[in-house]
């Protein structure tokens, strides 16, 4: 089967590097090879010396981007879990990839700022911090996004049972026989909004 990118976006906090964690597990029974490329592991490896201002924020995702890009050409599964804060940057990527899954892990602020055990939501909301993502800095929330997962409401079971879902119905893996739990309600939302993008 053909490679992808599964790109994970949403605010610090909201379960993106933990659903990937989740989904890697998932794929690799499926026979697919995958690899994690998680923000703050490029931010030291690939991505040394940039700050966080918009151009190097911006710089950080093109170059997860490119080896999302290589990865998925060449067969692989590519999972980013960065927050990955501006729209037109992950369009860009979306460009660059093709085969391209965004899911937007989605999480009220007083949320994040509640499970945050390291305080820094509210030393953010306090002044303290700046250029912090959803506080001081914008986040766009994707408008197309193939997956809207809601880590408030959410288990991690039933988010990922949904990005498995839908990565059955766009065809790039096959499908389990284990009975997923699924109701037909929740079939349907998938396929509903696949139908809207214009997959199925």
């Amino acid at each position: 089967m053909k490679g992808f990118t599964l790109w994970f976006t949403g605010l610090s906090g909201s379960g993106k590097s933990t659903l990937a964690e989740k989904i890697k597990p998932i794929l690799l029974e499926r026979g697919r090879n995958v690899e994690i490329l998680d923000g703050d592991i490029v931010r030291t490896n690939l991505s040394k010396g940039l700050g966080f201002s918009k151009e190097d924020r911006d710089t950080n995702i093109r170059r997860i981007g490119f080896v999302c890009h290589l990865l998925s050409r060449n067969g692989a599964v590519a999972i980013t879990a960065a927050i990955s804060p501006y729209r037109e940057i992950r369009d860009e990527c979306r460009e660059m990839i093709g085969d391209f899954v965004e899911v937007y892990c989605k999480c009220p602020l007083e949320v994040l700022a509640e499970r945050d055990v390291k305080g820094l939501y509210k030393k953010a909301m306090a002044g303290e911090i700046k250029n912090f993502t959803g506080v001081s800095d914008p986040y766009e929330e994707p408008e197309k996004a193939e997956v809207v997962i809601d880590s408030s409401t959410e288990t991690i079971e039933q988010s990922a049972d949904k990005i498995i879902r839908t990565l059955e119905l766009m065809g790039y893996i096959k499908g389990s026989e284990d009975d997923t739990g699924y109701s037909q309600d929740e079939e349907e939302q998938i396929k509903a909004r696949l139908k809207d993008l214009g997959y199925i």
